[in-house]
């Protein structure tokens, strides 16, 4: 029976450690199509940042930004954005707290001055070592005016779990996220439209398909995966993922850099 497959990229499909698909589990995703099965990142990520290495792969689809973009076999089939007013607000407010920040926008990420060095900084007191971010950051675009009217979702750094309360409370119309660890340790919050949410893009892509939810099997390793683990048929948290993730997901597999993908892939008969 054909399966659609839904998978998270950062710290599930790409390694934690290197920021790029393991080849095992490029491999795995590619035995599994050709066995008939759907697949689709459903990612964090905007478009922008979803590189050529990953769409080389071979994938049916994305669901990007936590569920403000959708597409489909290259046709888009929603876009939900910010609009240039809610943009403004939370980019001022940002400021004022003296928050660093990105825009994610399907044509590119746009940092606020001083994003790249404070995370930079951030990674040194934690890890001890310098960072290998990848292209990240190289590929964000400098000097940009942050107030826009095409950003999915602004991400911010959070120097207390104070700023993430407080951004949900000055911002009660908008969907205020956190990711980068759990709850209270996350080193970022993000500002989306209302309303989104991994499963709620889930279901919108199923009823575009025609697909089933008992059809669904959601790979994720976050609390941000935790509304489509609770959707879709099936779930599976990594092994290197947060307890959050493990304690909702049905079924456990290896670290992501320890083939988790593939071996996850071969307990559920996908390939």
């Amino acid at each position: 029976m054909r399966k659609i497959l839904f998978i998270d990229v950062d710290g599930t499909l790409c390694s934690p450690i290197y920021n790029v698909p393991p080849r095992s589990a490029v491999e795995a995703i590619r035995k599994a199509r050709e066995n008939g099965h759907l697949v689709y990142i459903c990612t964090g990520r905007s478009k922008a940042e979803v590189y050529e290495d990953i769409w080389a792969i071979g994938l049916d689809g994305m669901i990007g930004g936590n569920g403000c973009y959708v597409e489909d076999h290259g046709k888009t089939i929603l876009h939900k954005k910010l609009t240039a007013e809610e943009c403004r607000e939370v980019v001022d407010w940002l400021k004022e707290r003296d928050m660093v920040f990105y825009l994610e926008c399907n044509s590119g990420l746009y940092p606020s001055e001083k994003y790249k060095e404070k995370s930079f900084e951030a990674y040194r007191k934690k890890f001890g070592k310098d960072p290998e971010y990848g292209e990240f950051f190289e590929r964000m675009i400098y000097g940009a005016s942050p107030y826009r009217d095409d950003v999915n979702k602004i991400s911010f750094r959070l120097n207390s779990w104070e700023d993430y309360l407080a951004a949900k409370e000055r911002f009660p119309s908008l969907h205020i996220g956190c990711w980068g660890g759990d709850a209270p340790n996350c080193s970022h919050g993000d500002a989306s439209p209302e309303g989104i949410n991994k499963a709620d893009a889930i279901r919108f892509l199923l009823d575009y398909i025609g697909g089933k939810k008992e059809d669904t099997i959601a790979f994720g390793d976050e609390a941000v995966d935790i509304p489509m683990f609770e959707l879709c048929g099936y779930s599976v948290a990594m092994g290197s993922g947060n307890p959050s993730a493990k304690n909702a997901a049905d079924y456990i597999t290896t670290g992501t850099d320890d083939d988790g993908l593939k071996n996850a892939f071969i307990h559920l008969g996908l390939i």
